[in-house]
Order: C-alpha cells, then sequence, then structure tokens
C-alpha cells in the first residue's frame, strides 16, 4: 500500500519541453499548464507525446492562457493525452489525495481560458470542493508568487478571489504558474503553495522542477 506520494511540478513550458532539464522521479506529474508555444494543434501533439512518455505513474495537466489548441479543440485531449488527467474544474482522486484543477485567471490581453475579475472567478472557485488536498490552478492566488514588474513598480497580479475561497480550504499544497518571476516555494498558513513555471520571465526553460511529498490516508 502506497503511504505518500511523490509529486513533481512543472509550469509554463511553453512547447519548450524538450529543452529542459531532466524530470525528477515521482509518482504524479503536475503541469500547471501554459504547456503550448504556439498553442497550434501541431504544439499539441509535440506536447502530448513527451508528456505522456515520462515514467510517473500518474500525470496531472490542467490548461493554461497559452492553450490555444486545448481550448478550441478539447476533444483532442483524450486521444493525445490517454493516460493523463487533464482536470478543468474537475478532480481526481490517487490514492486517497483528492486533487483539484481549474485553468482560469484574471482577464489579460485577448488570451484563452480567462475570466474577467469577480463574480465570474467567484463562480469557478465555488466549485472547488472542501476536502480538496491539493489544488491545481494555472494563475497564483493574491499576494504568493504574483509579483511583477511594471514601470510604476512591483504589482500583485493574482487572484484576490482565488486567496479569499483558498483561505476556507483545508489545503496541504497549492500548485500554479502563469507568472514566471515568481517561481519558487512559499509556506502561508500551515500549507505550501508553489509557482512551478519552468520558464523564467525571459522564457528558457531552466527553472527545475519543484517536488514536494503527501501522506496518502
Amino acid at each position: 500500500m502506497i503511504k505518500e506520494l511523490t509529486c513533481v511540478c512543472i509550469s509554463d513550458t511553453h512547447g519548450l519541453h524538450e529543452d529542459m532539464p531532466p524530470l525528477p522521479n515521482g509518482d504524479v506529474l503536475i503541469h500547471a499548464g501554459d504547456c503550448l508555444g504556439t498553442g497550434s494543434i501541431s504544439s499539441l501533439e509535440s506536447f502530448a507525446q513527451w508528456f505522456e512518455s515520462q515514467p510517473h505513474q500518474h500525470k496531472i495537466l490542467v490548461a493554461g492562457n497559452h492553450d490555444k489548441a486545448i481550448y478550441q479543440h478539447p476533444e483532442l485531449i483524450e486521444t493525445l493525452l490517454p493516460t493523463t488527467h487533464y482536470l478543468q474544474d474537475s478532480g481526481v482522486d490517487i490514492s486517497g489525495v483528492k486533487f483539484w484543477g481549474s485553468p482560469w485567471t484574471p482577464t489579460f490581453y485577448n488570451w484563452f481560458f480567462m475570466l474577467d475579475r469577480g463574480e465570474p472567478l467567484k463562480e469557478r472557485w465555488a466549485l472547488i470542493p472542501e476536502d480538496t488536498d491539493i489544488l491545481i490552478t494555472h494563475g497564483p492566488p493574491q499576494f504568493t508568487g504574483d509579483t511583477v514588474s511594471m514601470p510604476t513598480g512591483a504589482e500583485y497580479v493574482g487572484c484576490e478571489d482565488l486567496l479569499k475561497r483558498s483561505r476556507h480550504l483545508n489545503l496541504k499544497t497549492h500548485v500554479f504558474g502563469h507568472i514566471h518571476e515568481g517561481y519558487g516555494e512559499y509556506r502561508k498558513q500551515g500549507r505550501l503553495l508553489i509557482n512551478a513555471c519552468s520558464c523564467t520571465e525571459h522564457y528558457e526553460p531552466t527553472n527545475r522542477p519543484l517536488t514536494f511529498a503527501i501522506s496518502c490516508e
């Protein structure tokens, strides 16, 4: 019987998956979105072949704002990623650990899987079950791994409503990406938060994958 799961976290590979450092061993491979470069079907095919070939027993994928082919052709997921758990406002139980994934981020330019701040995003976050152990979202909650440099100074661009919802959940870990500058691990209020962006702010796929272990019930 499995006593704990080792989870390997990546995100924002932007079609550069073949150029990444080798992935560590683990039980669950988590990708928190922006897996595609051009957003094309051929880009999705390339990523899917690579992702499916990884040796991790379980694989989880959440889409991101650059993942045009997934947004426009969701029917391809089952064909191209048959052993991957694709989560879009949905969850999966792995050895008693409950994962939930959602791709939505606050509207910024004309990308994909984006919703306006306020009620549209609050409705999505309200779907997160109370008993979720591991939350995977493409974007970060406000004030954690979400700082970007602007001409007027640093700004927090994460989702305020995601922060509010997550505070009411007994999460063990929250995995996200989207904001490349925020890569790293954070600990707040007894939980682990991981910005797993694989690409730097200059779109170099050199950030190492981040890992964590969680006990199985």
